[in-house]
């Protein structure tokens, strides 16, 4: 049952036109005497007036009291106008407050005990035209009530509908905002990561041969400056791209390297001081293009944390295909009372492991005694469905 609505600006008017028109048919002098009420009469014929403004809140009791004055004025002779106004003017309010079920049985009820009351003061002529429009005119007062609760009911659907709809839009939105600083997080540690690890190794190497190799810290001071320059470059390229007024604007910090960059990497790394043994597979199947971005990364991210928490600056990878899908191994040497390398990893680890979910891959990371794992397995289809 819908609950009702609080009255508006314009209810107190339409409360005094509801009581002018029931006073009004109260009073008029009608031609046909059947319709005029005099004496205590019209004390009972003007009693629905004083009920109309509370028809609101209480629809059924109003109605109730309207159809008692038209039985009983019935009962005494008259066929009485205001009641039967009220009554049309109480069934709307029925219908349109308490609902369909409960208008129709109402109003219906109303309705049928009116139609047969009528005939009282006409001479128990059911048919009666005079009786018949005042049934008609309740029936149809109920009817415009159910429409016009039938479009609130709609209005409120579309409006809460519309709500939803622009709370999704912001759902939505906040969801883009949080995927978007998550990749830019993952490009930052991208271009960022491996490279302030080559400084920090190097800064160690320079600090501790300046005296007794001094040509050995020129190399290191020399790295230092180079990746220093790589890295200020990449942070330029990570300020341009969040600077920049097109939303559309999605290009990478960094071309796609794929694993035809991996001899240019382990190069890098050697350069660094850190040992790498690749093994690779000669005809190894072609990965797709994203695939093969991600495929370098993991290579990328498991050389860097070798290179940072190696034990003996020794790391072994391998890549070799298994099962339609490529299996990337990446093994270092670890101390054993180190903590840095645990096996969920920090925040290059959980980036990585969100990049091969991307393509289908998973990731296992694990120590076994000094020994860390970094294990990868990317599907050869592209990770396509």
């Amino acid at each position: 049952m819908p609950a009702p609505r609080p009255p508006g600006i314009a209810a107190p008017l339409s409360d005094v036109i509801a009581v002018v028109v029931v006073v009004v048919f109260a009073v008029s002098p009608f031609p046909d005497e059947a319709f005029r009420a005099a004496g205590w009469l019209l004390v009972v014929a003007l009693v629905p007036a004083s009920a109309m403004p509370f028809r609101r809140r209480h629809p059924l009791v109003v109605l109730v009291v309207s159809l008692l004055c038209a039985v009983c004025l019935s009962f005494a002779g008259v066929l009485s106008p205001s009641a039967l106004i009220a009554m049309a003017i109480s069934a709307f309010a029925v219908v349109d407050r308490r609902g369909r079920l409960v208008g129709t049985v109402t109003v219906g009820s109303a309705a049928a005990i009116v139609f047969f009351s009528n005939a009282i003061p006409l001479g128990g002529d059911l048919f009666d035209a005079r009786a018949l429009q005042f049934v008609f005119i309740i029936a149809l007062a109920g009817a415009l009530g159910d429409a016009t609760r039938s479009r609130r009911e709609f209005v409120s659907a579309m409006t809460e509908r519309a709500e939803r709809a622009e709370q999704g839009r912001e759902g939505e939105a906040r969801r883009r905002v949080a995927e978007e600083r998550v990749r830019i997080a993952r490009d930052l540690h991208d271009v960022v990561a491996h490279q302030i690890s080559v400084i920090s190794l190097n800064a160690g190497v320079a600090s501790s041969a300046l005296e007794n190799r001094p040509e050995r810290a020129r190399e290191a001071l020399s790295t230092i400056r180079r990746s220093s320059r790589t890295v200020l470059a990449d942070i330029g390229g990570l300020m341009a791209l969040l600077r920049s007024d097109d939303p559309d604007d999605r290009r990478d910090l960094r071309p796609q390297v794929g694993l035809a960059g991996l001899d240019d990497l382990t190069a890098q790394f050697r350069e660094a001081g850190l040992d790498v043994d690749l093994q690779d597979e000669p005809d190894r199947p072609a990965l797709s293009p994203a695939s093969d971005h991600v495929a370098y990364l993991v290579v990328l991210e498991g050389l860097t944390n070798a290179h940072k928490h190696g034990a003996d600056a020794i790391a072994l990878v391998r890549l070799r295909t298994e099962d339609g899908a490529l299996h990337l191994i990446v093994d270092n040497r670890v101390a054993a009372e180190s903590e840095a390398v645990s096996g969920a990893g920090g925040h290059g680890l959980r980036g990585l492991r969100e990049r091969v979910a991307a393509v289908r891959g998973d990731v296992q990371t694990g120590r076994a005694g000094s020994t860390f794992r970094l294990e990868v397995r990317i599907p050869l289809d592209g990770g396509a469905p």
